[in-house]
């Protein structure tokens, strides 16, 4: 099959926006990713690798290749492969997208990816206050305000700290897009258009309110504020810009807090409570009322976790048996409410370390990090927020094993990779200063 260079572009460019903004959808998104795997290979000729394309690749795929290395440590070797199959798309995105990497438009795809998501999150919002009334009428007047984020969430079909993640990065990168406009001096509806993008991201990650999220996009925002003060630009228009944006910020926050009390208990009381009842949850009257989402809930799993991978070194349980261990390891301690509920591990390190041993927490913080270090060598506030946001999250949640923390951070570590390959290949062709 024959196709002018042109419309390939125009296709794997499509492809990559429409996967990007899709991911908060699993199987609209699984389809699309197996669509786009078979069209690269309709176009396996344009592909091509380097060593440096090999050891990206290796890294993003780091994770799937340790389960095949580890393959043989499964109870169940059909329960294995489902367990692979499950990250198969950080084999399909490097491949095909760091083997395109000359046609990755970095910035554009990331400026299509917040509009698109902003615009889609107003469509929801529109049909969860027409679709649930009754809802609506109890968060205004106040009452169960801890559940609004989820269940506007569950509307969707996403768990709120996922969900959450990807507006945390859509906010900050649409922050980014406003200093991007005053610098280059955009016309003044372009203006207006991205400093309204950045407050609706910025209202969305609130109205979901989940707690690392929220930490998340305040840390990315002086992350971006930070690369803009070392830029090269008039650092008055930066900083009256950032402080425009502070004044705005703190006024969302303000009214959405007065508007929502229950945020201020959410944030001290609520989080840190019973943390004298580590491993001894059932001695709480009701604990699925009190500390279900409560740091002191998580840190005893990260407890059993840990006590339950330091048993399995070197090698770990294996990968389709993390889960089944660490329940029954809750019923083997007598922690009824944890075993009740089977809280999975809430933490990809120990996760891993239960799962593949030594090894494990090894290939995340290289998979993790790997992200970092691109920002950092690019100096791309985009890059390093999404390596934090990324990071904290896989602190209290295991993203490497759901779908939207998989292809979330397979792909735009693709294109992550794929920008930072281009800038070398500029930084090549200029001749050196002898």
């Amino acid at each position: 099959m024959t196709i002018s260079e042109k419309n390939f572009n125009k296709i794997f460019h499509l492809f990559l926006c429409v996967m990007a903004i899709a991911m908060i959808f699993r199987k609209p998104c699984s389809l699309l990713i197996v669509f786009f795997a078979v069209f690269s290979l309709m176009f396996a000729k344009k592909l091509k690798y380097s060593k440096k394309q090999f050891v990206l690749i290796a890294c993003i795929a780091s994770p799937v290749l340790l389960e095949l290395l580890l393959f043989w440590n499964n109870d169940s070797y059909l329960l294995g492969l489902k367990a692979i199959e499950k990250r198969t798309s950080l084999l399909v995105f490097p491949l095909f997208i760091i083997g395109n990497y000359q046609r990755v438009d970095f910035f554009k795809i990331v400026r299509t990816y917040v509009i698109s998501t902003t615009a889609l999150m107003i469509f929801f919002l529109v049909r969860f206050v027409i679709l649930f009334p009754d809802l609506i009428d109890k968060y205004l007047n106040r009452i169960d305000l801890w559940e609004m984020g989820y269940q506007f969430a569950d509307s969707i079909g996403i768990h709120a700290p996922e969900l959450n993640m990807h507006l945390a990065f859509v906010s900050v990168c649409a922050l980014y897009f406003v200093f991007d406009n005053f610098k280059n001096q955009q016309k003044t509806g372009f203006k207006i258009l991205s400093i309204l993008v950045f407050l609706l991201s910025f209202f969305f990650v609130l109205l979901v309110n989940t707690r690392m999220a929220l930490i998340n996009v305040l840390i990315g925002f002086m992350i971006v504020f930070f690369y803009e003060i070392r830029s090269k630009f008039n650092p008055k228009k930066i900083l009256l810009t950032g402080l425009s944006v502070v004044v705005l910020l703190g006024g969302i926050l303000f009214l959405f807090i007065q508007k929502n009390p229950y945020m201020k208990e959410k944030y001290s009381s609520v989080t840190f409570a019973y943390m004298d009842k580590v491993g001894k949850l059932d001695e709480i009257d009701h604990p699925e009322i009190k500390v279900f989402n409560s740091l002191v809930t998580r840190v005893s799993i990260w407890k059993s976790a840990w006590e339950l991978s330091v048993k399995n070194l070197p090698f770990g349980v294996g990968a389709a048996d993390g889960k089944p261990e660490l329940f029954k390891y809750y019923r083997d301690t007598n922690q009824h409410f944890l075993a009740k509920y089977e809280f999975p591990t809430h933490n990809q390190f120990l996760d891993f370390l239960l799962k593949f041993g030594i090894l494990g927490p090894l290939v995340v913080v290289l998979y993790i990090f790997t992200i970092g270090y691109l920002g950092y060598d690019l100096k791309n506030a985009i890059i390093v927020s999404f390596f934090l946001i990324f990071f904290t999250s896989n602190l209290t949640d295991d993203l490497l094993l759901s779908f939207d923390g998989i292809a979330f951070s397979g792909i735009w570590f693709s294109i992550f990779a794929s920008y930072w390959l281009q800038q070398k290949l500029i930084l090549d062709k200029v001749p050196k200063v002898v």
